[in-house]
């Protein structure tokens, strides 16, 4: 597992999730030299969403011999014009040596569905919750384009255990720290508290290596 290498693999990512990818790079986790990003907040555009990834997935073939797609499948794209077209689908149409991670959502790459249980549980008491990474903070305003006071009321209140960001990279306290006016009216805006919960990116890794696996063998 020590020499796994993605040299030859190129990953096409929602921007959200730059900081956990732009970290894992850093690391020397990711030894890959291409990286493309779609635009932060496309979940509510499916058009532009499909879009942007078909144009990155065609550019990054060209830059490397496969690709990883990191997508959510069952939440990041949902078409209710044509419920049957699934991002499982896409990733299919999109043929050999290209592969998506397997995750529900952004969350889920960092926290299982059990880890996001047990931290509700130590954080909310069981209460629900507002999940996010810190590309929903940092990305504020693309994730949540086109959403007023009244959305914003219509949807975080009855979240009554509060939003928890999952956070592995130490975003939230750099950003609470150096922005606390913004993160203050960030919490009044959703109406409920923020608080980060800390943990690797052990998760994440898994998923990345596990994708490079299938395509590599």
């Amino acid at each position: 597992m020590g020499n796994t290498s993605f040299s030859n693999t190129a990953i096409v990512a929602c921007g959200t999730m730059s900081l956990e990818l732009d970290r894992l790079r850093e690391e020397g986790f990711l030894d890959t030299e291409h990286i493309l990003y779609t635009t932060p907040g496309l979940h509510q555009d499916m058009n532009e969403l499909e879009k942007q990834l078909l144009e990155r997935v065609r550019k990054a073939r060209q830059l490397a011999g496969q690709v990883i797609v990191v997508f959510g499948g069952k939440f990041c794209y949902v078409n209710a014009a044509r419920p049957t077209r699934t991002m499982s689908t896409i990733i299919e149409e999109l043929g050999p040596r290209v592969a998506r991670i397997d995750a529900t959502h952004c969350m889920d790459m960092i926290a299982d569905e059990q880890q996001r249980r047990q931290i509700q549980q130590e954080l909310a008491g069981g209460e629900p919750v507002w999940w996010m990474t810190p590309g929903w903070v940092k990305y504020r305003r693309a994730v949540f384009k086109d959403w007023d006071q009244a959305i914003a009321n219509e949807n975080f209140p009855r979240h009554t255990g509060g939003a928890i960001v999952l956070d592995a990279v130490g975003y939230l306290d750099r950003y609470m720290e150096q922005h606390p006016e913004e993160f203050l009216e960030y919490c009044d805006w959703m109406g409920i508290p923020m608080q980060a919960y800390p943990l690797t990116l052990d998760r994440f890794k898994g998923l990345l290596r596990e994708q490079l696996q299938k395509l590599s063998a």
